[in-house]
Order: structure tokens, then C-alpha cells, then sequence
């Protein structure tokens, strides 16, 4: 059933579609927040994107914060690698000792023996963040290289000139 309401004059000032169900008005709010849903999720893309190409204006700078993201990565990694370096010193220091139980090992004092176990520990300890390390300069440049690849395509829109968005002057749209 449709309604329509007359201006004064007789001409059609509005329609009124039919009476929707209580299921078709669910359908329909359903599909309007859909729509809302993805009108938001696209701003929030585009907004992205600016902020992307606002940071990394061109692949030079886009390097530049890579390889400054790879240094700090380098920089942890040879802080645990120097540290590492000492445990395996003190180790040495440790295996001068038990030399004078090279002959029956289980004389050894129990404290150093305790030491040496403690060494072994935190070197391995060691060993399994520098591999972390690795992981983690691992994922940053796979970071970079996904976000480098976006950037590219980023990069060719804004210099070609805007064609597809370009409507033709003729005033319809």
C-alpha cells in the first residue's frame, strides 16, 4: 500500500512507502549498519593511507626508518652477543678450576659446580634471545618490505592524475 501526501496545490509533496514488517525493518537496519560499517572501515583505510604517505613521503625515507628500525634490533643484539661473550669467559675461569678435578669430576665443590651450572643456564639463555633477536629483525623487514609494497602502489596513485575520481562537468554524477 502506498500513500501519498498532497501539498494545497494537488501536487505530490512526498510518498510513503508501504508499512515494513517488523522483519523487513530488522533487514533493513541490518543492512544500514552494514553500509555504515563499511563507509567507516574505508574512511579509517584512507586515513591510514594519508598518515603512511604523510610519514614515508618517498623509499629514501621509508630506508631511513628501516634501517633505523634495524639498527635498534642490531644494537640489542650485540649488547646480549657481548654479554655472551663474557659468560663464556667466566666459563673458561670455571673450567680452570675443575682442571685440578679433571681426575674424578665429582670432588668438585659443589659451589662451583653450582657455577658452572648457572653459567651454562644464562648461556643458553643468552643463545635463545640473540635467536629471538633474529626473529625479530627477521619480522621487521618483512614488515617493512609488506609496507614498502603498499607504499609503491601509494606513490604511482598520487602521481598519476586523479582520472578515476575525475567526474565529467556536465553536472551529473
Amino acid at each position: 500500500r502506498e500513500q501519498r501526501e498532497l501539498s494545497p496545490s494537488g501536487t505530490v509533496r512526498r510518498q510513503i512507502g508501504p508499512s515494513l514488517s517488523e522483519n523487513e525493518r530488522a533487514v533493513q537496519e541490518s543492512q544500514r549498519r552494514k553500509e555504515a560499517e563499511e563507509r567507516s572501515r574505508l574512511q579509517e583505510e584512507r586515513r591510514r593511507e594519508r598518515a603512511l604517505t604523510a610519514r614515508y613521503p618517498d623509499k629514501a625515507t621509508h630506508d631511513v626508518e628501516r634501517a633505523a628500525a634495524i639498527q635498534l634490533v642490531d644494537d640489542v643484539t650485540a649488547t646480549a652477543q657481548k654479554r655472551l661473550d663474557e659468560l663464556q669467559s667466566q666459563r673458561k675461569g670455571f673450567d680452570v678450576e675443575l682442571e685440578f678435578y679433571k681426575r674424578d669430576p665429582s670432588k668438585a665443590p659443589m659451589a662451583l659446580r653450582r657455577k658452572i651450572a648457572e653459567n651454562e643456564e644464562s648461556i643458553a639463555e643468552q643463545q635463545r634471545f640473540i635467536a629471538g633477536q633474529d626473529q625479530e629483525k627477521r619480522r621487521v623487514h618483512q614488515r617493512f618490505d609488506a609496507e614498502l609494497a603498499h607504499l609503491r602502489k601509494l606513490w604511482e596513485s598520487q602521481r598519476q592524475p586523479a582520472s578515476a575520481d575525475a567526474v565529467p562537468s556536465s553536472g551529473q554524477r
